[in-house]
């Protein structure tokens, strides 16, 4: 049996108009709200920090703290100057302590670019310690680029953990 070209477009529009419809549905997703007691009282999302706990933020070394940067820059911003600023002041305080300064970056980039953004990120944070007044003998640099990630999610909290310079004493 041959059909007509009208009768094939015919056919055609009867099958996909019935394929649409049986696949929708007429149910309404229920929605249960639960018990908000259930829950349990809210809590502060922030951390709070002591001058004297020794914790260690990504792989930097307590006390210090790692120093993060924004999107594809190797400036260090203002509110990031108070990390390093107290980074330059352990240093000071305890002269026989000497540290990398690794700069890292996060997954996008060429291994290439994120190397080179590394190494400017490390370069910066070095310069700024030795304008506070320690001694860059006791300063090395590295860039692992993105190598050593902190964190592998791609959405805007990984990156932004990675995107850093750790600073790790090294005797």
């Amino acid at each position: 049996m041959r059909l007509s070209t009208g009768k094939y477009q015919l056919f055609f529009l009867a099958v996909v108009f019935l394929l649409t419809v049986s696949g929708c549905s007429n149910k309404t997703p229920k929605v249960t709200t639960g018990d908000s007691d259930a829950l349990g009282p809210a809590e502060s999302l922030e951390t709070q920090v002591s001058e004297d706990d020794n914790i260690m933020e990504g792989r930097t070394s307590g006390p210090m703290r790692p120093v993060y940067f924004d999107f594809d820059s190797a400036l260090i911003q203002g509110d990031q100057v108070e990390r390093i600023e107290a980074n330059g002041d352990f240093l000071k305080a305890d002269e026989g302590v000497s540290i990398r300064i690794e700069g890292n970056c996060d997954s996008r980039g060429t291994r290439e670019y994120n190397l080179a953004l590394g190494e400017r990120r490390a370069m910066n944070a070095k310069k700024y310690l030795v304008n506070l007044g320690v001694d860059p003998g006791r300063l090395t640099t590295v860039s692992f680029g993105e190598e050593k990630l902190l964190l592998f999610g791609h959405d805007e909290l990984s990156w932004a953990q990675n995107r850093r310079d750790d600073f790790v004493i090294i005797k």
